[in-house]
């Protein structure tokens, strides 16, 4: 981690009241948990190539919604037009609507990255934590109680009815716990979503998820100019925010 300035680290850690947090591959390992799940249960598929092809329609289905050819859309019904558009293309396409249903629905069983729960638990003890996600309510809310994410509230794009990064979701923070944007912090493992919230006033954190993609795709996980802290981990943010 690049060692801020004391007088920021002050600053921050005096001055910063809420923790959002995005979630697929900052909190929860998308990735694994999907190669996982479709090794178990489809053995024949390759399961990395069908993870990442399942992500990649990801931008793609929300610009629809953004461009209006679809109305307001919640992420799990883009996850399922992605996935029946996906099976013929793995030879699924005989998959019945119970085996779809389950199988969309292992966006809600991810697993989290082994130092999400114990780290989120340090920053709640000082901070109100929360989620700013894509991902609808009842997705995050499931896979909280699954993971055991200590989240203090849930917030997602369906509560503001706009997807990252539309201002109205950063912002949207600020006024739900009726803080300046200054006084909230978005933590994330994607430096187009900080620098969005950036522009929106708010602190951002750089979490480092080199294996989001996994093994086969690194990400560079440099540092880049305008974040607030970069970190390798929620452990090593809470250490930097004094928790």
């Amino acid at each position: 981690m690049d060692t801020p300035h004391p007088a920021l680290l002050d600053d921050l850690k005096a001055n910063t009241h809420v923790l959002a947090f995005d979630i697929f591959g900052t909190v929860v390992d998308w990735h694994g948990s999907i190669v996982r799940e479709v090794q178990a249960h489809y053995p024949s598929v390759d399961a990395n190539t069908f993870a990442l092809a399942w992500r990649a329609g990801y931008q793609p289905a929300m610009a629809r919604v953004r461009s209006g050819e679809l109305g307001w859309t919640r992420i799990d019904e883009l996850h399922r037009l992605i996935l029946d558009d996906l099976l013929p293309k793995f030879g699924l396409a005989h998959l019945s609507e119970s085996e779809r249903m389950h199988l969309n629905r292992v966006w809600h069983r991810l697993e989290a990255w082994p130092d999400s729960v114990a780290g989120l638990e340090r920053l709640k003890q000082k901070f109100t934590i929360c989620t700013l996600s894509n991902g609808n309510l009842g997705l995050l809310t499931h896979m909280a109680k699954r993971a055991g994410l200590p989240w203090d509230c849930v917030l997602s794009a369906e509560v503001f009815r706009a997807y990252k990064p539309d201002p109205a979701t950063y912002l949207g923070v600020a006024q739900v716990f009726d803080l300046s944007a200054q006084q909230v912090m978005l933590c994330a493992a994607h430096h187009d979503d900080l620098a969005a919230a950036r522009a929106c006033g708010l602190r951002t954190a750089y979490i480092e998820r080199p294996l989001e993609f996994g093994a086969s795709q690194p990400k560079d996980v440099s540092p880049q100019a305008g974040n607030d802290l970069h970190v390798r981990d929620i452990h090593a943010l809470a250490d930097a925010l004094g928790c």
